[in-house]
């Protein structure tokens, strides 16, 4: 299993620009509640399951089976 950045440098950097803005909540969630700090409860869910691959909800990370 591997977790690593987006590979399209626009959207990294479009979502970093949100999570300045929003003092490191997801800019893709409304309320900044805890369980939306980056790295989001649901990615972090996410990461936990062996049989999930794919992008968390903001396209930021990616996670890999590998």
């Amino acid at each position: 299993m591997a977790v690593k950045l987006n590979e399209n440098r626009e959207v990294v950097e479009r979502i970093k620009e949100g999570l300045k803005k929003k003092d490191g909540f997801c800019p893709c969630k409304l309320g900044r509640l805890p369980e939306n700090k980056c790295m989001c409860q649901e990615f972090r869910e996410q990461i936990a399951d062996p049989d999930f691959e794919g992008y968390c909800h903001c396209m930021l990370y990616y996670k890999s089976k590998d």
